[in-house]
C-alpha cells in the first residue's frame, strides 16, 4: 500500500506541473451493446488486448525486484540482458528491461520466429526520491531513455521491428522515444501525463490502455498526452483511484480479455492464475473458457457496488461496469 501511495503522489505532482498537449478522443468500452460477445467485451477491445497483452506483461516485469511480477510470462516473451545502466543513471531512478517477442501460435518458443524486440521502461518505483526529482521535476529520464534506446538499437540491430512500452512514468518515456523515432510502435499503460512533446504525425503507432478512474486520469483531462489511440477499460470499478493506477491489475485484465482471442494469452492466464476482472459477469472464481468459447447467454458487466434492497436508507447503487 505504501508503494502504491508514493507512486501515486509522484504522479500527482508530475501531472500538476506540465503543460498541455494535443490528443485524440478515448475509445471506451461500452456497457451494454456487447453482452452477447465473449466475456461481454466488444470485439475492438478484445483485438486491442490481443495485440497489447505481451507489452502489458513486459511493462509489469520492468519493475525488477517487485513482488507482483509475472513469474510465467508465456512463450511470446523472452527476457534479454540489456546494457549495463551506469551508476549515475541508476541513481536517477532510471531502469528498463529488454525482451524478444515471438510470433503467436502452437509449439514451443524454439519453433517460433522472433517478431519484435521490446524495450520496457520502468515507471516510478519510489525506492527513493530520485524518480520524483529526475523523472517528474526534471527531464533527465527522458534524455536517458532516448540515449539507451539508441544504444540498444545500435547494439542489437533492426532485423526485427522495435516496440517500446511502459507504465506510468515508463509510458511517458516510451511516448517520448516514439515521438523521436516515428517508425517505432509504442504501447503505454496508465501512462503519466507529463510529456514535453505534442507530435501527432505517428499517432497511429501509439496505443494507450487506461483503467477508468485511475488517479492520473484526473489530470489527463487538462494535461493531455501526444496523440494516440486510447482505450479505456473498467476492470476494477470498486477500487480507489490509487489502486487502479497499479500496472499488474491492469495487465491481468488485458491478458484476461486477450485470452478470449489468443491461446498464448490464455496460457498466461492459467500459468499465473489470473482471476476474472471484477467487472465481468460470473462468480469471482470463474475459470476462463479460452479462445474457443462460445457465447450462449448475455454477459452483463457488474455494477460498482452490490445492489441494496429497496426501501433501505442507503445510497443508490453507483452505475459502473463497461
Amino acid at each position: 500500500m505504501i508503494k502504491v501511495t508514493y507512486r501515486g503522489a509522484a504522479a500527482l505532482l508530475g501531472g500538476a506541473l506540465l503543460p498541455a498537449c494535443a490528443t485524440l478522443p478515448d475509445i471506451s468500452q461500452s456497457r451494454s451493446p456487447c453482452q452477447l460477445e465473449p466475456g461481454g467485451w466488444c470485439g475492438f477491445v478484445r483485438q486491442a488486448a490481443v495485440d497489447a497483452f505481451p507489452y502489458a506483461v513486459a511493462s509489469t516485469n520492468a519493475y525488477t525486484g517487485d513482488d507482483d511480477l509475472f513469474a510465467k510470462p508465456g512463450r511470446v516473451l523472452q527476457r534479454l540482458e540489456h546494457l549495463p545502466i551506469a551508476p549515475e543513471d541508476a541513481d536517477k531512478g532510471f531502469s528498463y528491461e529488454l525482451f524478444n517477442e515471438y510470433e503467436s501460435g502452437s509449439g514451443s518458443r524454439a519453433d517460433r520466429k522472433p517478431v519484435a524486440r521490446v524495450l520496457a521502461f520502468r515507471g516510478t518505483d519510489f525506492k527513493g526520491l530520485s524518480d520524483l526529482f529526475y523523472g517528474t521535476l526534471r527531464s533527465d529520464q527522458i534524455e536517458l531513455a532516448l540515449r539507451y534506446f539508441a544504444a540498444e538499437k545500435a547494439r542489437l540491430g533492426t532485423d526485427v521491428p522495435w516496440v517500446i512500452t511502459g507504465h506510468s512514468l515508463g509510458g511517458a518515456l516510451a511516448t517520448e522515444v516514439s515521438v523521436a523515432h516515428p517508425e517505432v510502435r509504442a504501447y503505454m499503460f496508465n501512462t503519466s501525463p507529463f510529456y514535453r512533446s505534442e507530435a501527432r504525425a505517428n499517432s497511429l503507432k501509439r496505443t494507450v490502455f487506461n483503467e477508468r478512474g485511475e488517479v492520473l486520469r484526473r489530470f489527463a483531462r487538462s494535461q493531455e498526452a501526444p496523440a494516440a489511440n486510447v482505450i479505456t477499460i473498467n476492470c476494477e470499478p470498486r477500487k480507489n483511484a490509487l489502486l487502479k493506477h497499479k500496472v499488474r491489475p491492469l495487465a491481468d485484465c488485458i491478458t484476461w480479455i486477450a485470452a478470449y482471442g489468443s491461446a498464448d494469452a490464455h496460457e498466461v492466464v492459467k500459468a499465473n492464475r489470473i482471476a476474472k476482472p471484477l467487472v465481468e459477469c460470473g462468480p469471482d472464481d470463474k475459470a476462463h473458457p479460452g479462445p474457443s468459447a462460445r457465447t450462449t447467454e448475455p454477459c452483463l458487466h457488474n455494477d460498482q457496488r452490490e445492489r441494496k434492497p429497496k426501501g433501505k436508507d442507503q445510497d443508490s447503487p453507483a452505475q459502473g461496469g463497461d
